[in-house]
């Protein structure tokens, strides 16, 4: 029997594993926390023909072993891509990565081919893992991924029918030595794509432009500011000059959501959805959760779950949406420079609640800053934080709690979707009273 490893014993490792079996493959499970360790995994590479190396685990002696011993070391994503080519599955692939914006795009794409007609479904860094889906969902039309920097690192033959990144900016620093390493990771998703396949490409953002010759595809242009492919102008959304929706009526507000309905929008014409089905959808689609979710109020108190605020762009949206609002902020630590979002912070809020592993130096930063030092509270736990926001505020205040942390969730939580429903469920313990 053919033999494989896994590592990693995440969503995608398991879901590797499961494709692997299906495929007749005898697969050596490796998880330093739940199961064979990767040192032992070391004296059990022999006769070894794929290593799937998952998301998450570090590229560390095994990896590096595995790959001097020129075993097959690819990720999940590839795995799937391979198995569909060789058992001719023609679903449609999808591929979304970007720095901010990744699940609502993939997710509102999907929803809106569904809301078409068309069978699809998302995977990949949101949901479940792409093997799993092929698993499950012998029968798509598309198959909508999100997928992240880590996922893209060991791609070989990968080629979506349309791929994208959404916006670049600097995150990630303790996985890459650079902030070049990391953006130019990120165009792995399309470098096996040619001229039948298509790339979105952000003209308003100056990193992706940077990188143009990383794109081998046919271009579709987005701007929020030029006319291109598709475009924004005065209050309307065009594809190819024809109009499709007045801005004013999405659903979706912000800046930072018009971005990312221009990758909806020409994902949806390149799919040759109609402009009635595209409105009628983006009027009425519904924001995701833990996203500038306004979940709870407490008297005059609204209570915002931004725990997908994951870097320091995000969060910097929230906060500029959320004028003179309370922000609870920190969590990992990512080795970012936080200068801009602490000077927005000094600029846009009223108090500060500082949390997790980066606290204190975020409150170093503020006060150096000039934030007035009553206004700043060093607490470190969300439940503390909360509890203190309720002695201290009246309800009877007009005011924002806006949770948005700015960074990764890992020093005290699984993910940000555990982070959110903990913080949730907080508020209306403490406030529900």
């Amino acid at each position: 029997m053919r033999k494989a490893m896994v590592f990693g014993a995440g969503v995608s490792g398991i879901g590797a594993k499961k494709l692997l079996e299906y495929l007749g493959y005898d697969v050596i499970l490796v998880d330093d926390k739940l199961g064979i360790t990767s040192e032992e995994g070391l004296n059990l590479l022999d006769g070894i023909e794929v290593f799937i190396k998952s998301p998450g685990v570090p590229y560390n002696k095994l990896v590096l072993e595995a790959k001097k011993n020129q075993i097959k070391v690819i990720d999940e994503i590839e795995l799937c891509y391979e198995y569909m080519v060789q058992y001719n599955i023609h679903a449609n692939i999808i591929a979304v990565t970007g720095t901010n914006g990744k699940t609502t795009v993939t997710t509102k794409i999907t929803e809106l081919l569904q809301y078409a007609g068309f069978r699809a479904e998302y995977a990949g860094n949101i949901g479940k893992s792409f093997a799993e889906l092929l698993l499950e969902k012998k029968e798509l039309d598309y198959v909508v991924l999100e997928l992240s920097s880590f996922q893209l690192e060991n791609l070989r033959t990968f080629k979506p029918f349309i791929s994208m990144v959404i916006n670049l900016t600097p995150d990630h620093l303790s996985r890459y030595s650079s902030v070049d390493e990391y953006f130019d990771t990120k165009f792995n998703i399309c470098k096996n794509q040619s001229k039948e396949e298509y790339f979105l490409l952000n003209t308003d953002c100056q990193e992706v432009m940077d990188r143009i010759a990383l794109i081998p595809g046919s271009k579709i242009e987005l701007s929020q500011k030029t006319k291109k492919d598709c475009y924004v102008m005065a209050g309307k959304l065009f594809w190819k000059d024809e109009e499709v929706l007045e801005t004013e009526k999405l659903s979706l507000k912000g800046k930072h959501n018009l971005e990312n309905t221009l990758f909806i929008v020409s994902a949806g014409k390149l799919c040759g959805i109609e402009n009635s089905k595209i409105r009628e959808f983006l009027y009425n689609t519904k924001t995701l959760e833990h996203r500038m979710e306004d979940f709870f109020s407490y008297g005059n108190i609204e209570f915002i779950n931004d725990s997908k605020g994951t870097n320091i762009d995000s969060t910097a949206f929230a906060v500029e949406a959320y004028k003179d609002c309370i922000l609870i902020c920190g969590g990992y630590d990512k080795k970012l420079d936080w200068t801009p979002l602490v000077e927005l912070i000094k600029e846009h809020t009223s108090y500060v609640y500082l949390i997790g592993d980066i606290a204190e130096e975020l409150n170093r930063r503020v006060l150096e800053l000039g934030y007035d030092k009553n206004r700043v509270f060093l607490l470190k736990e969300l439940k503390i934080c909360l509890e203190d926001i309720k002695r201290r505020f009246s309800k009877d205040e007009k005011r924002v709690v806006l949770f948005s942390p700015a960074t990764s969730s890992y020093d005290q939580f699984k993910n940000f979707e555990h982070r959110g429903q903990v913080f949730k469920e907080l508020v209306r313990e403490i406030f529900g009273r």
